[in-house]
């Protein structure tokens, strides 16, 4: 693949830099309140939309502009650069609905994903089904022309604030477990769901556990057929964790020079070690990228991202843990004091990066089986 853009490309990135400097919201990244911060994202994903910026590889028939995903690649890159509020987490969710569900479904979920009117989060892990997915105990029993479900879901990001759930619960205790698995699209505000936010070591409630007590779901939010949620999820968590997220190169730079910049205040750029572990968070990320790019070249040429997307999500969570822990030894004991605010919640926050979207050991896991390595 020519990585270089074309003359299309070359002018979709000017217009989209113009607009992104003209538009980005000032502060943003000051806020410290959770709910004015969710707001925020909000407001910003239906500005992007609005810009004709979100859904770009999107079928024009569900409200996107059919475009290649290399235009995807470059909103998230120079997004990236220029410092923008995160994009909106729409192509995971969007693709498993995109594959499985019927036309009404279509037409009545997507256009609301793409403008920003309907939020979405996963009801995947459980308490004791975190990595071993299929282990899940959540029951969701046919009665009539409704599904009733019973259990918990954990570590659900975004869980308090969404307004549907992407559900996974056992319709069938009678198969293997890979196989009794049935999704749905559910309405967070159906009877019997109940949300408690979880604080993380940074101090943030990003994510949540999901309660569900007899919550009735009609049969026509069931996504697939019975005893595809399996595949729905695998399908899902593909998008979620491989494909090319340039947008994380470019945050990834630019946190990496304000490091630098950290190390020569203090003096420490002459030291062989800090000059060292520099190279090697330098070598990490472009490592990262180029793996992102062989990733994106996939993509381009209709090729859904498969099990090798666990190699960059291993190279994601190194790079970036590295990096924090990096900055942590730099600053020493001004960050625990307060002295340098801030660095110490970005160092929490990159903790769990190995274990969302399936943790490091499965991810191994996954690229074993790709190599065909013994069990």
């Amino acid at each position: 693949m020519d990585y270089r853009d074309t003359p299309d490309e070359a002018e979709f990135r000017a217009v989209l830099r113009r607009w992104l400097t003209e538009n980005i919201p000032a502060g943003w990244d000051k806020i410290e309140d959770e709910e004015e911060a969710v707001q925020l994202r909000k407001s910003w994903h239906r500005t992007l939309y609005q810009a004709g910026y979100v859904g770009l590889s999107w079928p024009v028939e569900y409200g996107g502009r059919g475009l290649s995903p290399v235009y995807d690649a470059i909103l998230n890159e120079e997004s990236g650069n220029l410092g923008a509020p995160p994009l909106p987490s729409v192509g995971y969710i969007g693709r498993a609905i995109f594959t499985y569900a019927s036309e009404e479904q279509k037409r009545r979920f997507l256009p609301p994903l793409l403008s920003g009117e309907m939020s979405w989060c996963q009801g995947f892990s459980e308490p004791e089904a975190g990595s071993d997915l299929a282990s899940l105990r959540t029951l969701a029993r046919l009665d009539g022309d409704h599904y009733v479900v019973n259990g918990q879901k954990m570590w659900t990001s975004g869980g308090q604030y969404a307004d549907w759930c992407l559900l996974l619960a056992r319709t069938d205790p009678s198969v293997p477990k890979h196989k009794g698995i049935s999704a749905f699209l559910v309405s967070m505000s159906e009877p019997g769901v109940t949300v408690r936010p979880i604080v993380i070591a940074s101090g943030e409630a990003e994510t949540a556990e999901v309660f569900w007590d007899d919550v009735r779901i009609p049969v026509e939010q069931r996504l697939g057929a019975p005893g595809e949620g399996w595949r729905i999820a695998m399908t899902t968590v593909a998008y979620e964790r491989g494909p090319a997220d340039i947008g994380f190169i470019a945050n990834y730079r630019r946190t990496l020079r304000e490091v630098e910049r950290l190390a020569a205040e203090r003096g420490l750029l002459e030291q062989p070690e800090t000059r060292k572990a520099l190279a090697r968070a330098y070598v990490r990320g472009e490592v990262l990228r180029l793996n992102c790019m062989e990733q994106l070249s996939l993509r381009v040429s209709g090729r859904p991202p498969g099990p090798e997307g666990s190699v960059a999500k291993l190279l994601w969570a190194d790079a970036e843990q590295s990096l924090q822990h990096l900055a942590m030894d730099i600053l020493g004991a001004d960050e625990l004091t307060g002295a340098a605010d801030g660095w110490l919640s970005s160092y929490f926050t990159s903790r769990p990066v190995s274990v969302y979207g399936g943790s490091a050991q499965i991810q191994k896991n996954i690229i074993a089986r790709m190599l065909d390595l013994p069990r």
